[in-house]
């Protein structure tokens, strides 16, 4: 109970920070292409950060050997103690401590990097003041400006293919340690390996960006994401390969970095439409910023449910040091079947996306040219009052 009430507030202040911290993209400039690379830079720090996260959180836990439990009658025992006695391994109490002790040091560290980032940001970053000159007087209250947002046709197709990829590799990600653990043998490897797949996803958002300026945002979405799918079946298919697995994992990496960055450089293209639709109606960024993250957030507990729920279903057995075959089957459906799917789903909808390149320069030309006539309004209107 105490660990579910601190983990509820710990995601609810993350997600207070994230928000703001994601909506200051439309803040610190007006132009598309510096949103863009301003959103390249913060998706490669945040992928560079879980990069970090995993190397601390996996030297300081690696190096507690902590022993599997191979007496299949002591699966059902509810009682740790008892369980210990049964088993007569008198170590085990020691390695769950020293277990504990490795995971609080790591969370520690971690944390400690957490609130020096939060303060360089707060103490770095400056809201350009002409970013907002286009908010109407009379701002729309925060209902009525739900209710357009809500309405708006390429948010709902944006948000809702971001959603089902978000999930694909949530999936991936969540259940892959517990793969090469079990299904392909490779349990002591996992951490190396899930670090060699956060290393390509930060080294190839470079990539991305260049592709996404060069051939635009909805073929980098079809292109970046859907290039995991040959490696997400070779992984089930071929036999178990140390080799094969960390080609796979590199080659999931950089599908990781199109889904980390290219939803949320589309996100802006979709508030300057919104705009342009709407132009009596500004300053609606957070509720737009606020859903994306809500879906995020979304997507992370349907995965954690629909994998807790399908391993226990298929029998797992915590700390086991084996597992029974439906387990390794489930495994391969987490980490393979359902991530397919689910991006195949994703990308269909990111097909009925209706701002594509074109759109995006035309949105662009008439966003300048109303800022130009404005800009010229209001020097008229001083000019006048000067004479008066």
């Amino acid at each position: 109970m105490w660990y579910l009430l601190f983990y509820c507030m710990f995601q609810t202040l993350v997600t207070c920070f994230h928000v703001p911290y994601s909506a200051l993209t439309m803040f610190i400039s007006r132009e598309q292409s510096e949103r863009d690379s301003a959103t390249a830079y913060r998706m490669t720090v945040e992928v560079l950060g879980t990069v970090l996260g995993t190397a601390i959180q996996g030297q300081i836990v690696g190096q507690v050997d902590t022993p599997c439990i191979q007496d299949s009658r002591l699966f059902g025992v509810t009682n740790s103690s008892v369980a210990v006695e049964e088993v007569n391994v008198t170590r085990d109490t020691g390695s769950l401590t020293d277990t504990r002790n490795a995971y609080m040091m790591a969370a520690g560290v971690i944390g400690g990097i957490y609130i020096l980032c939060a303060v360089v940001l707060f103490l770095g970053v400056r809201e350009k003041r002409d970013a907002s000159e286009l908010q109407s007087d009379e701002p729309v209250s925060f209902f009525q400006g739900l209710k357009l947002v809500m309405k708006h046709g390429a948010y709902i197709k944006l948000i809702a293919g971001f959603l089902f990829t978000s999930l694909a590799f949530m999936l991936l990600e969540g259940n892959f340690a517990l793969f090469c653990t079990y299904t392909l043998g490779f349990r002591n490897e996992f951490q190396n390996i899930l670090l060699a797949i956060m290393l390509s996803a930060t080294l190839t958002i470079p990539l991305w960006q260049w592709f996404l300026m060069r051939f635009g945002k909805k073929t980098a979405v079809y292109v970046g994401i859907s290039s995991a799918i040959p490696f997400l079946i070779m992984v089930v298919v071929l036999e178990s390969n140390l080799i094969v697995t960390y080609v796979v994992a590199i080659a999931a990496g950089i599908s990781v970095a199109a889904a980390f960055l290219l939803p949320w450089s589309m996100l802006p293209d979709v508030i300057d439409d919104f705009n342009l639709q709407h132009p009596d109606s500004r300053g609606h960024e957070a509720i737009f910023f606020s859903f994306y993250v809500f879906f995020t957030k979304f997507a992370s507990g349907v995965s954690l449910g629909i994998s807790t729920l399908s391993l226990d279903f298929a029998g797992y057995k915590t700390r086991g040091c084996s597992q029974p075959e439906e387990v390794k089957f489930t495994l391969k459906m987490l980490v393979s079947a359902a991530p397919v799917g689910l991006i195949l789903l994703g990308l269909l909808l990111f097909k009925l996306y209706p701002i594509d390149e074109d759109k995006r320069k035309k949105n662009k030309k008439a966003l300048q040219d109303l800022r130009e006539e404005e800009n010229s309004s209001d020097s008229d209107s001083t000019e006048l009052a000067s004479i008066v």
